[in-house]
């Protein structure tokens, strides 16, 4: 009997080699001989917008399945976020400097957490980059066990950290994609302070859930006064712009310690009900 596994066509690696092993003529040296899916002109031209779409939303998932990780643990926070008070840029993000250690202790814990499980659920997902998220990577490194960098190409930052593991520094064009990949697998959501990115993650998460386009997870903010004075939220449910229920979709945290409790204590809420579209 055949081996079912190979495929009767000859492979396509094998093809993009050979296309550069060619003779050098007119013909073959203008871009449109080149390998449709060799040819990173074509890729990037704007007509293939759909296929690089599909191409981030595959990539990830796919190497995550390769890697045997079911769900992840998210730590979003802002990239500005010092390891010490010394290295901060003013004198509030001096204080924020706390937040580092957090993360750091408690991406170490809930990595400790998942490695008593075979490491495949629960494992520390970051955006990559450095402040909360390099300790995120950070903390899981140090416990002996894996995570997860979601990087994306920007102007001025940013290049992943180095406690990233190797083969799960993932790098994104379209922050789309990665928002969502962030959330696909997630057991849970902490965030710590940020700037607009951080805010812009939170609220994506907030609103899959309110809506119930998102199963409800633990959702922790580090920090209630930091929290509490950039969102008045009691303001948005006396408004009416939300339920007042809405504000039972998060927990605060000041400590790894706090966090960890209420994942383990954490239990989903009843279906919430959601008012449709008219």
């Amino acid at each position: 009997m055949t081996d079912q596994s190979e495929s009767a066509f000859r492979d396509a690696g094998r093809d993009r080699r050979t296309a550069t092993e060619v003779p050098e003529t007119p013909q073959t040296l203008n871009p449109a001989y080149r390998l449709a899916f060799a040819d990173d002109d074509f890729l990037c031209r704007r007509e293939l917008r759909p296929v690089r779409l599909q191409l981030e939303l595959l990539k990830f998932d796919l190497l995550l399945d390769e890697a045997g990780i079911d769900t992840t643990v998210v730590l979003f926070g802002g990239a500005r976020i010092p390891a010490t008070p010394d290295d901060a840029r003013s004198e509030t993000l001096a204080d924020l400097s706390r937040f580092y250690d957090e993360a750091r202790a408690f991406a170490r814990k809930v990595t400790e957490h998942s490695l008593k499980g075979g490491g495949r659920e629960w494992v520390i997902a970051t955006g990559g980059g450095p402040g909360v998220m390099e300790a995120g990577n950070r903390g899981a490194a140090e416990a002996g066990g894996r995570s997860i960098g979601l990087n994306i190409v920007l102007p001025h930052e940013q290049a992943p950290n180095s406690y990233v593991t190797p083969d799960l520094s993932f790098n994104f064009h379209y922050f789309a994609i990665r928002k969502m990949h962030f959330l696909m697998r997630a057991r849970a959501v902490c965030v710590f302070p940020g700037g607009f990115g951080t805010l812009d993650e939170l609220f994506e998460t907030l609103t899959l859930v309110q809506t119930g386009r998102m199963k409800q997870v633990p959702i922790i903010l580090f920090g209630k006064s930091f929290w509490e004075e950039i969102v008045n939220w009691d303001a948005l449910a006396r408004a009416g712009t939300i339920s007042a229920t809405d504000l039972d979709l998060f927990r605060y945290a000041e400590s790894a310690e706090e966090a960890m409790a209420i994942l383990e204590e954490w239990k989903p809420a009843p279906p919430r009900d959601i008012v449709p579209d008219r």
